[in-house]
């Protein structure tokens, strides 16, 4: 991977912040935004775009998958949502448990990547998941 600058310790980023943090064109970053469902920075005031630190990592990932690695857009939106799928299989909740103090955040974070995911999960299963994580957090409270 390429030599990128630590991340700030920042909530949000504004898109010419991730594209020096990146090293990454603003105008890449909003066609990468139509080409990944993974990567949805919220838009404010004049569609103003502010990143999260994830999705600031997902622009990290995508660059990496494509600049460094060579894969194709379609490639890199396969490898993505593998990962996605092997972190939803071994144990994602583990990410809640290491931080009680960002528990709300980290399932929020959790049931966002889920919905984001295509295909695959019911409405049913995600509220399951959703019910599950409330309960974990509830415990981390005590």
């Amino acid at each position: 991977m390429a030599n990128l600058p630590p991340i700030p310790a920042k909530r949000y980023f504004t898109i010419s912040e991730v594209a020096l943090l990146c090293d990454v064109k603003p105008h890449v970053l909003r066609y990468w935004e139509q080409e990944f469902v993974q990567l949805r920075p919220m838009k404010r005031r004049g569609n103003r775009r502010y990143y999260q630190h994830h999705e600031l990592l997902m622009v990290r990932r995508i660059r990496n998958l494509l600049y460094d690695e060579g894969f194709t857009i379609q490639g890199a939106r396969n490898q993505l949502r593998a990962h996605a799928g092997e972190e939803a299989t071994s144990g994602r909740v583990d990410a809640v448990a290491a931080a009680p103090a960002d528990a709300n955040l980290q399932t929020q974070l959790l049931l966002d990547q889920l919905l984001r995911q295509e295909g695959g999960a019911t409405a049913a299963s995600l509220e399951q998941v959703r019910h599950e994580l409330l309960q974990i957090r509830s415990l981390l409270a005590l």
